[in-house]
C-alpha cells in the first residue's frame, strides 16, 4: 500500500503495515473499527487536528474511522438519554472496537468537553456494554511545557470504562508549534510518538477484538447474572 501520498512525513521504509491476518481471528474480516473523540470546539482546534492525523495514520493501517463532533451534545443529565447526539455517540461507542480521546489540557486537566462525552457514555445500556473490554488510546495537546495530566486522567476514566488502555500515549507540547495552516502535523518527534500509538492500538485492537468478551469476562459478573435467573450457586467444599 503506497501510503505517501496522505503520510507526507513518514519514512516509508520504516512505515510498517501490520498482518491482519497474522493478528486477529479468521472469522473477523471486516476492518477495526475506531471512534475518536476530541475535547475543543474551537474552529482551529489542535486536539481535533492531532485525531484527525491519528485518523489518517489508522485508515493506512487499514482500519475504519469515525468522528463524533461534540458541538450540541448537552450536559450529563441535562437531557434525556435519546436525546439525538447522545443517541449518536452511544451508538458510534457500541459500533466501535477501539477508541481514540484527545483533549487539550485547560486548567491542568482535561476540558468539560471531553469529559461530558464520556460522562454520557455508561457502562451499561441492557446488555450491552458500550466500552467494556475495546481498546484505547489517550492523547492531549497542551500550549506550554510538555504535561501529562489530561492522559493521566483519561487513563483513569478509561480503567473506570473497562476499557483496554494500550501503554503509549501522545502528549502534544506548544501545539500551535506542531501543526501547519491547514491543520497538518510537521514532521517532529511529536509525529514519530504519534505513529507509534496509533500502531500500537492497531496491533492491541487486533489481538483483542474476538476475544474481548472472553478477556473481560467477570466472576462476580457471572454470579450476579446466575443469581437474577435464579440459577442455584454451588458452594465449594470447605
Amino acid at each position: 500500500m503506497d501510503v505517501t501520498k496522505d503520510l507526507p512525513n513518514i519514512v516509508p521504509q520504516a512505515f510498517e503495515i501490520q498482518d491482519m491476518a497474522a493478528l486477529q481471528p479468521s472469522f473477523l474480516t471486516h476492518r477495526p473499527r475506531i471512534l475518536l473523540l476530541y475535547g475543543s470546539l474551537r474552529a482551529r482546534s489542535y486536539s481535533r487536528f492531532l485525531a484527525q492525523e491519528a485518523a489518517r495514520l489508522l485508515k493506512s493501517f487499514g482500519a475504519e474511522t469515525r468522528f463524533f463532533d461534540p458541538s450540541g451534545l448537552p450536559l450529563p443529565d441535562d437531557a434525556e438519554p435519546d436525546h439525538p447526539k447522545v443517541r449518536e455517540l452511544r451508538e458510534l461507542s457500541v459500533w466501535s472496537e477501539g477508541q481514540v480521546w484527545s483533549s487539550p489540557e485547560r486548567h491542568g486537566a482535561m476540558t468539560g468537553i471531553m469529559k461530558t462525552q464520556i460522562d454520557w457514555i455508561p457502562l451499561e445500556v441492557g446488555a450491552v456494554r458500550p466500552t467494556q473490554g475495546k481498546t484505547l488510546a489517550v492523547m492531549q495537546v497542551s500550549g506550554g511545557s510538555p504535561s501529562f495530566n489530561a492522559v493521566n486522567q483519561m487513563r483513569v476514566l478509561g480503567r473506570w470504562m473497562r476499557m483496554l488502555t494500550i501503554p503509549n500515549q501522545s502528549s502534544v507540547a506548544k501545539a500551535y508549534e506542531q501543526f501547519d495552516e491547514a491543520g497538518r502535523m510537521k514532521p517532529s518527534p511529536y509525529y514519530d510518538r504519534l505513529i507509534d500509538v496509533m500502531e500500537e492500538l492497531m496491533k492491541f485492537t487486533l489481538l483483542t477484538r474476538g476475544a474481548s468478551a472472553y478477556l473481560t469476562s467477570r466472576y462476580s459478573e457471572r454470579k450476579e447474572a446466575a443469581e437474577k435467573l435464579g440459577t442455584p450457586i454451588a458452594q465449594g467444599a470447605m
